[in-house]
């Protein structure tokens, strides 16, 4: 019987791990989408051509956001200047490097209003997916309940109740961290 209610907790804590990993994910992934304030995130998805490797910008220069619309780029090789220079370009980012030699500027320009509906629109795209996602773990772990046979129907329906509350606790996070990306990208 304790053997039961051990892998009970362990569906449980399972559970929890995936949803957390969930909400992190959706965290890292609103962080590439551009508001009104400059953030190095923004430049995570860019790799940079540097000695016939393919690499993320952030592994071989520092970004820095000296004020709220700027991004500062200084490379740990002043010779990868260049290569990080066309590596945004070519993003979809759709920003413009200013490379005085040493370090590449970013200046972010202001997003007008239909940019701003589109990132919003684009935002709860990215909420409703990681909803779902968070629906598919609780799915699994209520499967995985369902089959552990020597629990009574009165313990199952509890614990089914205890996967629901953490599915709900997990989706109101999610609806609030959507909640203040919008605002900050609807801010001006």
């Amino acid at each position: 019987m304790n053997n039961t209610y051990e892998n009970i907790k362990k569906i449980l804590d399972e559970l929890n791990k995936k949803m957390d990993k969930s909400v992190e994910a959706f965290k890292k992934e609103l962080n590439t989408i551009r508001s009104n304030r400059a953030n190095p995130a923004m430049l995570e998805g860019i790799l940079v051509e540097y000695y016939g490797t393919e690499l993320p910008i952030n592994q071989i220069a520092t970004i820095s956001v000296p004020e709220p619309r700027t991004l500062l780029i200084q490379p740990f090789d002043k010779n990868a200047l260049s290569s990080i220079e066309k590596a945004i370009q070519k993003s979809d980012l759709n920003l413009n490097p200013q490379n005085d030699g040493s370090v590449i500027r970013l200046i972010l320009p202001e997003i007008t209003k239909e940019r701003r509906e589109e990132l919003v629109k684009l935002v709860r795209q990215k909420l409703e997916e990681a909803k779902v996602a968070i629906r598919n773990i609780r799915r699994d772990a209520n499967d995985e309940l369902k089959k552990i046979t020597n629990i009574s129907k009165d313990d199952q329906k509890h614990y089914q109740e205890e996967i629901q509350k953490a599915t709900d606790r997990h989706i109101k996070i999610l609806e609030e961290i959507s909640q203040k990306k919008e605002e900050s990208i609807m801010q001006i």
